[in-house]
């Protein structure tokens, strides 16, 4: 009799083990859904301040801290960080981007590509933002002040073809390994300009 309750106990606990099974694979999970809140002092804040992005342009932010000089003062001093950022962006892409294009044409020995790219960096570093213009601002809780600086893709892009295109050209050889490999069209598609 113990045998047969203990059979049965089993059986049971097998049967509910086995319907719990069935039930969780009939569940579909649930999507996980990115709500993504940008905070910036505990409250919630544009997005811009969190991840700058403006289609078709650099995009960096710059913040002052509150300041008894007053609204003007705070403004240059977010605008000039703002610039900075934008700086320190181009000089990221372009190493990320000359990357690939020296990939994509194969060009030259790798001190050739490691040249030509710093070279390229430290001109993309240098192009004047004279054109960036502060697109949006908003004034935090204590009072900093956060500006969204922009400055046209196309303009840089074209900054940093003519500065590969001089690199390449200052030793001949290269110059012309660079024409021959139709390096041309791999620059226009990494850098656009139009």
């Amino acid at each position: 009799m113990i045998k047969t309750l203990s059979k049965i106990t089993l059986v049971g606990l097998a049967l509910a083990f086995s319907a719990c099974a069935n039930k969780e694979d009939n569940i579909e999970p649930k999507p996980y859904v990115a709500t993504f809140e940008c905070k910036q002092e505990n409250v919630l804040a544009p997005r811009w301040t969190c991840i700058p992005q403006v289609d078709g342009f650099y995009a960096g932010v710059g913040i002052a801290d509150k300041s008894a000089a007053g609204m003007a003062h705070m403004r240059k001093v977010a605008m000039m960080n703002g610039r900075s950022d934008l700086t320190q962006q181009i000089a990221t892409q372009v190493k990320d981007k000359m990357q690939g294009f020296t990939q994509t044409t194969g060009n030259g020995k790798s001190e050739t590509v490691d040249a030509v790219t710093k070279a390229v960096t430290d001109q993309a570093a240098n192009v004047k933002l004279t054109n960036s213009k502060a697109i949006d601002m908003w004034n935090a809780p204590s009072g900093a002040l956060y500006i969204l600086m922009t400055i046209p893709e196309s303009e840089v892009n074209g900054a940093i073809k003519n500065a590969v295109k001089s690199s390449f050209n200052n030793d001949n050889a290269r110059w012309q390994e660079f024409k021959a490999t139709q390096a041309f069209d791999a620059l226009n598609e990494q850098f656009p300009s139009n």
